[in-house]
Parts: structure tokens; sequence; C-alpha cells
């Protein structure tokens, strides 16, 4: 099938999907942009004292906790890491404005500098696209835009939590330790969960000119050393 066609006629889809989300939720936010979110401040609070206490979370098998306390492991969202991505850190990728915008009408632009940028992570790190989108629109992007096969894994909509009003990116349902996992994303929203594992970049819709991609690969590449995320990410800016 003609990507541009897939991409019409499920970008009017996606349209209609977001409209329908964005009535069920406060008008104060959207699916995508919103600033604000809680960090799961209430998850024990109705739990009793004299209740036995979950066994401590391991990061590659994440637990549920129920309402009645109930606990139970979730399966990861990730296969197991490969032998080539041994010891590397996991960076999950968001799509629309951050690699490509996409117009609801024929289009998708790709973002300045997003070949390299994406070549180079893949030799870097164990690369996972992660989107809100839908699968029959963001799959044929990926095909097109993934020309090295960087992206070990991809995840989308249904792989998301819907929170306030939002699809939020659970890190922690990924499989993988979070003192090694990055997530690249221009909304907040989608990483409300873990804040301290982020590298935020702005939003791109059409400039030209836009070079943050490639000024990013130097500190990824500075990054892609390091034992733990955090002693890079945590109460620090991205600045090289």
């Amino acid at each position: 099938m003609d990507p541009s066609s897939v991409i019409t006629q499920v970008n009017r889809e996606e349209e209609a999907s977001r409209a329908a989300a964005e009535r069920g939720s406060s008008p104060s936010l959207s699916t995508k942009k919103p600033r604000s979110g809680g960090l799961f401040s209430s998850l024990f609070c109705c739990l009793c004292r004299d209740q036995p206490q979950p066994p401590p979370v391991n990061n590659n098998a994440p637990l549920l906790v129920e309402e009645n306390g109930t606990v139970s492991k979730v399966k990861p969202l990730l296969p197991p890491v490969k032998s080539k991505d041994s010891g590397k850190i996991c960076v999950v990728i968001d799509l629309d404005e951050t690699l490509v915008h996409s117009s609801f009408k024929v289009y998708v632009l790709k973002r300045p500098h997003v070949d390299e940028f994406l070549k180079r992570m893949g030799e870097l790190f164990e690369c996972v696209l992660f989107t809100a989108s839908l699968a029959k629109y963001a799959d044929p992007v990926s095909d097109l835009l993934d020309k090295w096969g960087a992206f070990r894994c991809r995840l989308f909509r249904e792989s998301c939590v819907f929170h306030r009003g939002n699809y939020v990116k659970d890190l922690s349902r990924l499989g993988r330790d979070l003192n090694k996992v990055i997530i690249v994303d221009n909304s907040p929203a989608s990483y409300v969960f873990h804040p301290d594992n982020a590298v935020p970049v702005a939003s791109w819709f059409d400039d030209m000119s836009d070079t943050e991609l490639l000024d990013l690969i130097p500190f990824f590449e500075r990054l892609s050393k390091v034992d733990s995320v955090y002693t890079v990410l945590k109460h620090q800016g991205t600045a090289s």
C-alpha cells in the first residue's frame, strides 16, 4: 500500500480518536501537550497498616497493586535484551513533534538531521520507538524513517497508560533497570511518572533550520558511557 494513502487514512482515524479522548477529559488537558500530572501519589493510600507489605519492585518485573492490596507481576513491554545490546542504555524515543511532524492532510515532515541522529543512536544504545499514536499510522512512518534499523522495538498507544487525560509512557513497564533508561520526548506529560529519566526536546513542526537533534549527538555519545543515567540527568539540564 502507498505510504501516503496509509498516512492519510490513519491520520483521519487519529484525529477522530484524539477528539473523542479530549471530550472525555478536562478541557484544560490535551492528549499530548499538558505540562501537569501526578506521580501515583495516592496509590497506596487505601492499604491498611496491618496488611502485608508488597515485595520490593524489580524493574525487570513490574508489580501491579490492585485496590484490595493484591500484588501481581506485569509482563514487560519489551522482550529480553539482545546480546548485541547487553550492557547498553535503553533509549525510548518519541515520534510526533520529536522526530517528525504529521499533517492531518497528507504529508509527514522529517525533522532536520533526524537521519544522523537515528543512525548514531542505533550504534550507541538499545533504541525503542514509543509513541502515543496508533500503530496503523506510526508503523509505516517508522518503516520509511528508520533506514538503519535503529529501533529494536516499537511501542504504540496501547502500551501507554491513560492517566488524567494523557497517554503516559510508563518506563517501569519496559522490563529494563530504570537507571539504564532514557526517554527523549517533546511532551513532559508523556514522562510524568519518570521525569528524572527524560531528555526533553523542543516540539518541532516545520522549522527547517532546526539543529536540536544534531546538537544532542555529542551529549548522547558521552551519556552512553555512564553506569547510571541519573548521575547526568537528575537535577541537571542537558547542556553539553
